[in-house]
């Protein structure tokens, strides 16, 4: 089989559509070595992984040459000598010249009213729905978007297939070294909780700061211990209802002191900043999948989240799922955690063995098994 995939965000390896490309086509590889993969993109980048076909834009607008290669270059470049297109995102294109499959990490900008953004995003979310509707198969990353799938863009179940995700290899407990040479590089606190992501609203990081101000403003302390907050991933330029200021919330719960915001974390890094925290707090209001949360696990770190959207399906019963509105159980949850030591320990394995049920390797087989049904 030879397969198209749109590489449109291979030069954004940041992003989580970025990562989740990359770790499939290489498994996908790994995995089918008899097949052909090849990513077809709209600009070079030279640490994306080959077979790479580069097709140049005419525009030089941003938003106008992504519209142009997934509605037009892609379609036009995966008639040729494939046997499928996939579309690693939300964009998909309208005239399919190959049988399609596009990959639909959640539905945001039409679940939640606050992300729905300006006319001109509206419009491109609405093409992307009709677009996704003509594909041949959709690939959800989780039960949760794959009901949200169905119930807002009115796809049938038999045509949704859900492949959970899975952490890079390199998230598992590492040496105490890497996590020595992690605590230096961002002058770490000793003992902390930790958050890292974004800082939009959804992402409800101020029920990470007031529980922080509830535990350590209660009477019970753990072994006389001076706690800290670390609050890790890029602060937002502006600030207002979408992004809460978090600096501005930290002091409002009279928490700025001992609050510490590290910025932007390597990959390489990250798994030793999961590992040196005693707690990775995550109240996200809705998750497509939600993939710090078995980062964390994997890395074995307890993990307290909200039961929202995805978030169960990822944590099961190895880590504390609560509502993102509960500030009493959110406090009693990490009190609980942080002052019993077998419960700590307890968490800590289960959460281990969670991360295990989840690897690219069976993220590859399960998309093998929907291109060969497409097909």
């Amino acid at each position: 089989m030879r397969v198209a995939l749109n590489g449109l965000f291979l030069a954004n390896p940041a992003t989580g559509t970025g990562q989740y490309l990359r770790e499939l086509v290489g498994a996908m590889r790994a995995e089918f070595p008899n097949d052909e993969f090849v990513l077809l993109a709209p600009a070079a980048d030279s640490t994306a992984p080959a077979p790479l076909e580069i097709f140049p834009t005419r525009f030089t607008r941003e938003n106008f040459a992504k519209l142009e290669f997934e509605q037009f270059t892609f379609p036009r470049a995966s008639a040729k000598q494939f046997d499928i297109a996939h579309v690693p995102h939300f964009g998909s294109p309208l005239f399919p010249t190959r049988p399609t499959v596009v990959t639909i990490h959640d539905l945001i900008p039409i679940a939640l009213p606050a992300y729905r953004g300006s006319a001109r995003v509206q419009l491109y979310t609405r093409l992307a729905s009709f677009s996704a509707q003509r594909a041949n198969a959709i690939i959800a990353d989780s039960y949760a978007s794959a009901r949200d799938i169905q119930k807002h863009l009115h796809i049938p179940r038999e045509k949704i297939h859900v492949v959970h995700l899975a952490a890079h290899a390199r998230f598992a407990p590492p040496s105490q070294a890497e996590i020595r040479r992690v605590r230096a590089k961002y002058n770490l606190p000793n003992h902390f909780i930790l958050y890292l992501g974004g800082f939009d609203v959804r992402k409800n990081v101020a029920r990470v700061i007031e529980t922080f101000e509830r535990f350590i403003s209660g009477e019970s302390r753990v072994e006389s211990r001076e706690w800290a907050l670390v609050l890790a991933g890029r602060l937002p330029d502006a600030s207002g209802d979408f992004f809460p200021n978090p600096k501005q919330l930290a002091e409002k719960f009279g928490v700025l002191h001992n609050t510490h915001f590290i910025g932007f974390i390597a990959e390489e890094d990250k798994p030793s900043l999961y590992a040196a925290a005693s707690v990775f707090l995550y109240p996200s209001q809705y998750e497509g999948f939600g993939l710090p949360t078995l980062e964390a696990m994997a890395c074995g770190t307890p993990v307290i989240v909200a039961n929202t959207s995805s978030l169960p399906e990822v944590v099961g019963d190895a880590g504390i799922l609560l509502s993102p509105d509960d500030a009493r159980g959110w406090d009693d949850a990490l009190r609980g955690l942080l002052t019993e030591e077998t419960r700590w320990n307890e968490m800590r394995a289960r959460g281990l063995e969670q991360a295990k049920k989840f690897s690219w390797t069976r993220a590859a087989r399960e998309t093998m098994q929907v291109y060969r049904a497409v097909v």
